[in-house]
C-alpha cells in the first residue's frame, strides 16, 4: 500500500456513551495500489466510507460492521478513501446496535444509522469533519441501551487497563462475578471469549510499540505484555498479523 497523504482525526465520545464506545475517527487516504489489509485489533468498528471500497471484487456496502478479526482482512480500492468510524467495545456493540452477537468479522449492516449516510458525506465533501462525529454521538446517545450490563463493563474496564495481560480468573475478580457466569456473558455479547479478546488487545500492544519503536527488544515485549516468552509472543504475533514481530519491525525500519 502506498499513499500519497494521510489523514487522520479521532474524536472523544462523549460521557454519556465512554462505556460502550472508544471514539469516533476520521481517516482520507490517497490510494495508489488496489489492495490494502485491515489488520486484527481489540476493538469492533461500525464503518461509513465515501469513495470505492471491494471485497473479494464485490462492493461494500456503508455503512458495515467490522467485528473481531482473528487475521487480516485484504480490502480493494482506488483513488481518495475518506472513512469515518465508531469504535467500540466488543462486549457493547452488539447490544448498543441492538443485534445478536456474531463471530463473523466482516457483516454486512442492515441497521438504521445507515440512514446518516448521506449527511455524513455531505459533511465529508465540505470539510466539517467534527460535525459528522457529532452526529453520529447524537445518535448513539438517543439510541442507546438505558444500562449496559454492569460484569461486562466492570471487566472491560480491568482487561484494558491490563491491557490484556490478565488471567480469566482474575477479570472474573475484578468483575465480581464467577469464570463460568463472565464466559457466558462475554459469548452472549460479542460472540467471542475473554481470551479471545484479551489475546487481540495483547497484540495490539505489541504491534503499537513495534510501530513506533521497532528496535525494541522482543524478549522484553514479550516479558512486559505477559507472554510466555518470546516465542509466545511470535506465534499469537503471526497469527494475528500474518508475519513475526521481527518481519513486522523490519519492514518498519525499511520505511
Amino acid at each position: 500500500m502506498t499513499t500519497a497523504h494521510d489523514l487522520h482525526q479521532e474524536f472523544e465520545a462523549p460521557d454519556a456513551l465512554r462505556d460502550a464506545i472508544r471514539c469516533f475517527w476520521h481517516t482520507r487516504r490517497e490510494f495508489h495500489g488496489p489492495r490494502f489489509e485491515i489488520v486484527p485489533d481489540g476493538y469492533a468498528e461500525i464503518v461509513f466510507y465515501f469513495g470505492s471500497c471491494c471485497l473479494d471484487g464485490k462492493p461494500l456496502p456503508s455503512p458495515f460492521l467490522m467485528g473481531l478479526l482473528n487475521q487480516p482482512v485484504v480490502l480493494s480500492t482506488d483513488g481518495r478513501l475518506d472513512v469515518i468510524g465508531v469504535r467500540c467495545y466488543p462486549w457493547t456493540v452488539f447490544d448498543l446496535l441492538g443485534l445478536p452477537a456474531g463471530k463473523d468479522g466482516l457483516r454486512v449492516l442492515e441497521h438504521p444509522v445507515a440512514q446518516l449516510q448521506e449527511r455524513l458525506q455531505a459533511c465529508v465533501e465540505a470539510g466539517r469533519i467534527e460535525d459528522a462525529a457529532g452526529l453520529l454521538a447524537q445518535y448513539f446517545v438517543r439510541a442507546r441501551p438505558k444500562a449496559l450490563d454492569s460484569t461486562l463493563t466492570k471487566a472491560g474496564v480491568a482487561m484494558l487497563e491490563a491491557s490484556g495481560a490478565m488471567p480469566v480468573s482474575a477479570v472474573a475478580a475484578a468483575a465480581h462475578a464467577t469464570v463460568r457466569t463472565l464466559e457466558r456473558k462475554f459469548k452472549q455479547s460479542s460472540g467471542h471469549t475473554v481470551k479471545d479478546v484479551s489475546g487481540l488487545m495483547r497484540f495490539e500492544q505489541a504491534r503499537n510499540r513495534l510501530w513506533t519503536e521497532p528496535e525494541a527488544s522482543l524478549a522484553a515485549l514479550a516479558q512486559e505484555l505477559g507472554y510466555t516468552d518470546q516465542s509466545h509472543l511470535s506465534r499469537e504475533f503471526k497469527r494475528y498479523s500474518g508475519m513475526t514481530p521481527s518481519a513486522f519491525a523490519a519492514q518498519k525500519r525499511r520505511r
